[in-house]
């Protein structure tokens, strides 16, 4: 089973959703970075459950301990492990679906590559993985500051099903994300976004909808040539994430209703710096940052565990149903906010390195 990401900022996750705990092991942190569990707290908060009443009530404080990689407050240039202890797992409501296989979950096919799966609440499968990642983005954010300071990655919740907010990626900013709970850079519609939400929960179901994400500040240079795209590279980081089931950047699809003199962005000087008058690239161009803010889109689907019967087959491969248990997200998109910026934050650090490592600098 894969459980790594990387090439030069390497990291493995471990743990399941309801074992001991979960966390991550990070290979290939530059050594003398400022770092503390303090900030890598922060980023766990925001992706921790019972967070807001739009969450799932399952009760985690999601503390850190980082185990080793670090001295006097900085990282030391060897592996950082880090820990997150599991504390309220409830096991027994699971157990039902240890026989039953949850209808678009990876129970089944779990079982199928393998033979044997942790049934309780999905075990790898679980968003509780994520938090290795959060955790280990936290790291990869503190080194994109220290080598390519101004750079910042931010996400937020575009829609909720057919409710689409308004944002202007170029100013909107961490405040207006996280002044409401449903993580929205839209407070006009965030009123909208959450009952909707608490409505569909109220009748045991689930809704889906697309997180949008900007990186500012970025320099170019960063990504490879055909295999390794920036681009291609980020898709692979969303779509590992749970409940994902499309990616685009820049004008993405809609981009296929226009001629290319109408999507091609002209290039012209701004002071010593190449710019583009538009940025139907999405900030990336043959598979490398061109310097204007990378823009994509990530979609998720409704929550696959949903609190009604629904038809189903056994291990045994007979025809039976099966009724939600447990403790689920009715739509997993605030959560998925933070975490959306997390992949984001792994992927440009390892290419920052593999850049540094090749051209010996970045380009400013």
């Amino acid at each position: 089973m894969s459980s790594h990401l990387g090439q030069l900022f390497r990291i493995s996750t471990f743990g399941e959703s309801h074992g001991g705990g979960v966390g991550v092991v990070i290979d290939g942190c530059p050594p003398m970075i400022p770092l503390t569990e303090a900030d890598l707290q922060i980023e766990l908060d925001r992706r921790r459950p019972g967070q807001s009443e739009v969450t799932t009530p399952r009760n985690e404080a999601d503390q850190c301990e980082i185990l080793s990689g670090t001295f006097e407050g900085k990282t030391l240039g060897s592996p950082i492990a880090v820990l997150v202890r599991n504390k309220d797992h409830r096991p027994e409501a699971y157990s039902e679906m240890s026989e039953k296989y949850r209808p678009s979950h990876a129970d089944y096919t779990y079982d199928a590559k393998y033979g044997i799966r942790n049934w309780q609440g999905g075990g790898r499968s679980s968003a509780r993985e994520t938090i290795g990642r959060v955790a280990a983005a936290a790291v990869a954010k503190k080194v994109l500051e220290h080598f390519c300071p101004g750079i910042e990655t931010l996400a937020w919740v575009k829609t909720i099903q057919d409710i689409e907010a308004n944002v202007d990626p170029l100013a909107v900013t961490a405040a207006d994300i996280e002044s409401n709970i449903v993580r929205t850079g839209d407070r006009t519609i965030a009123d909208t976004m959450i009952e909707r939400i608490k409505e569909v929960r109220s009748e045991g179901n689930s809704i889906g909808g697309i997180i949008e994400a900007v990186v500012r500040g970025c320099p170019p240079g960063l990504g490879e040539p055909v295999f390794d795209r920036l681009e291609a590279d980020l898709a692979k980081a969303m779509l590992s994430l749970p409940a994902t089931k499309g990616f685009e950047v820049g004008s993405g699809f809609d981009g296929t209703l226009l001629k290319g003199s109408e999507h091609n962005d002209h290039f012209y000087m701004e002071d010593d710096k190449v710019r583009t008058k538009t940025n139907r690239s999405g900030g990336v161009q043959g598979g490398i940052s061109n310097g204007e803010p990378i823009l994509f889109r990530v979609a998720f689907k409704p929550t696959a565990t949903i609190m009604s019967s629904q038809p189903t087959v056994s291990k045994e491969m007979e025809d039976t149903e099966l009724k939600g248990r447990g403790r689920h997200d009715a739509c997993v998109l605030p959560r998925a906010v933070p975490m959306v910026e997390a992949m984001t934050n792994l992927i440009l650090c390892d290419h920052l390195l593999r850049h540094r490592a090749i051209c010996g600098g970045i380009i400013d």
